[in-house]
């Protein structure tokens, strides 16, 4: 299992982010990449410039955030 340093070690120039909106995307929304084999990358469109999180999908799982939400499979 990658821990924290590995997660940031992994390349995410050229993820593919999709967008989950609770609402109106007005104020801005999660974003999520798979950026390697059970790992992926969450950012937040209102701040496009911020680095993005990185977790497992255990991780994600623990945090209650669902990748099918996003369109993307785990």
């Amino acid at each position: 299992m990658l821990d924290g340093s590995d997660l940031y070690a992994l390349d995410i120039d050229g993820a593919s982010f999709v967008k989950a909106c609770g609402g109106p995307c007005t104020e801005g929304c999660v974003t999520l990449a798979r950026i390697g084999d059970g790992t992926w990358a969450l950012g937040d469109s209102k701040r496009p410039d911020v680095q993005p999180l990185r977790f497992t999908t255990a991780e994600l799982d623990a945090a209650g955030i669902d990748p099918a939400r996003f369109g993307l499979s785990v």
